[in-house]
C-alpha cells in the first residue's frame, strides 16, 4: 500500500509537475514494469496457504480428541491447541531439538515414508508422573529417559497416532502406527537435511505443567496426496460423501418402511347392545348396524381411515375392494 501524502507533499508534486521538474511519462514507465518477487532457491516454498490451513483443521481436530483422551487417561485437566503450522527444512527443525527429547518415528500408511512426533520432556515427565501414581509434576533437572519410562510414553503416542488417523479421515484413509521411540534427534534423520517439511506445534497443558508437541510432515511423504489438502477438495469430497451417506440412509429407511407389517380392519358398520343382549346373542339373531346395504365399508390402517371398500369374498377368503382413498382424517378413538 502507497503511502499517504500530506497536502503540502501534494502542492509540491503539482508545482513539480507544471515547472517540469518530473517526467509523467517516466513515472508511468516505472510504475508499468514488472514486480519481481526475491525467491529463495535453498528454501523453496512448496506448500501453499490452503494446504497449510487444511493441515490446520486437521490437527485442531487432532487436539480436541487428544485433550478429551489425556484428561480421561490421567484424570487431570489437558488442554492442546495449535500454536502453529509453518514450512521449515528438516534441517531447521532437527537442529532445534533438545537433548534429551521424547521421539517417536511414525508410519504414515498407505503413503510411503515416515513423519515424526516429538515431545519437549516437561510434559513427558508429567505423563509419565501421573500414570506411575504421582501428582504430575516434571523433573527439576534434565536427565536421559529411562527404558520404561520410554515404554509408557510408546504406548501413550499409540493411542495418540489413532487419534490422528480419525482425524485425517476426512482428507485420507490413513493409518499411523509407530516404528520406534528415541531420545536422541540426531539418530532420527527419516529424509534429507534440505528437504521442506510442514512443521505443526501444538502447546500441552497437564495442570500446571506447559510443554510443546511438534509432528514433522515431510513434503516428499504427502506429495502424493498434496491436491487433496486443499480446503476446496477436501468440502466438496466431504459434500459428495455426505450425499451418497444421506442416500444410502434414505434408501434403507425406504426399505424398511415397505416391510413394516401394519394392521388393517373393514368396519361393516356401529351399533351399540346391552351387555344382556350380548351375552344372549345366538347364531341365526340379526343386529341392526348404522349404514345401509348399499353404503361402502370404512377400511381403517392402523386405527386411521384409509379408504372406503365393499366387502366380500375371493378365492374363498374374506376382501375387501378398495373404492374410495380418505385423506388425513383420524378415528375418534385414536
Amino acid at each position: 500500500m502507497s503511502d499517504v501524502l500530506s497536502q503540502q507533499e501534494i502542492d509540491e508534486l503539482l508545482r513539480a509537475l507544471n515547472s517540469g521538474e518530473v517526467d509523467v511519462e517516466g513515472i508511468q514507465e516505472q510504475t508499468q514494469e514488472k514486480k519481481v518477487r526475491v525467491y529463495d532457491f535453498r528454501r523453496p516454498n512448496k506448500f501453499a496457504k490452503d494446504q497449510l490451513r487444511t493441515m490446520q483443521i486437521i490437527y485442531e481436530n487432532f487436539c480436541r480428541l487428544m485433550s478429551s483422551y489425556l484428561s480421561g487417561t490421567l484424570r487431570a485437566y489437558c488442554q492442546a491447541n495449535v500454536v502453529s503450522v509453518e514450512p521449515l527444512t528438516y534441517y531447521e527443525f532437527n537442529n532445534s531439538l533438545p537433548d534429551p527429547v521424547m521421539l517417536g518415528i511414525v508410519g504414515f500408511k498407505p503413503l510411503e515414508g515416515s513423519i515424526m512426533v516429538t515431545m519437549s520432556p516437561s510434559i513427558a515427565f508429567a505423563i509419565v508422573d501421573k500414570l506411575l501414581g504421582g501428582p504430575g509434576e516434571t523433573m527439576d533437572k534434565v536427565r536421559d529417559f529411562t527404558e520404561i519410562e520410554i515404554s509408557l510414553i510408546g504406548k501413550i503416542l499409540k493411542e495418540l497416532l489413532k487419534m490422528m488417523s480419525d482425524a485425517w479421515a476426512n482428507v485420507l484413509k490413513a493409518n499411523f502406527f509407530l516404528e520406534r521411540v528415541e531420545t536422541n534427534a540426531q539418530f532420527a534423520q527419516i529424509i534429507s537435511p534440505n528437504e521442506t517439511i510442514a512443521l505443526i506445534t501444538l502447546n500441552i497443558l497437564i495442570g500446571d505443567i506447559e510443554g510443546m508437541m511438534n509432528i514433522c510432515i515431510p513434503h516428499i511423504v504427502i506429495e502424493p496426496i498434496i491436491n487433496q489438502l486443499s480446503t476446496k477438495f477436501w468440502f466438496s469430497s466431504k459434500t459428495a460423501a455426505s450425499h451418497d451417506t444421506n442416500n444410502a440412509k434414505s434408501s434403507v429407511v425406504t426399505r424398511r418402511i415397505a416391510n413394516t407389517q401394519l394392521t388393517l380392519k373393514a368396519i361393516l358398520g356401529q351399533t351399540c347392545i346391552t351387555v344382556r343382549d350380548f351375552i344372549e346373542l345366538q347364531p341365526g339373531d340379526i343386529i341392526k348396524l348404522n349404514r345401509k346395504m348399499n353404503e361402502d365399508a370404512e377400511v381403517f390402517v392402523e386405527n386411521i381411515k384409509k379408504f372406503d371398500g365393499i366387502i366380500g369374498t375371493q378365492d374363498n377368503n374374506l376382501a375387501v375392494q378398495i373404492t374410495g382413498i380418505e385423506r388425513g382424517e383420524l378415528n375418534d378413538n385414536e
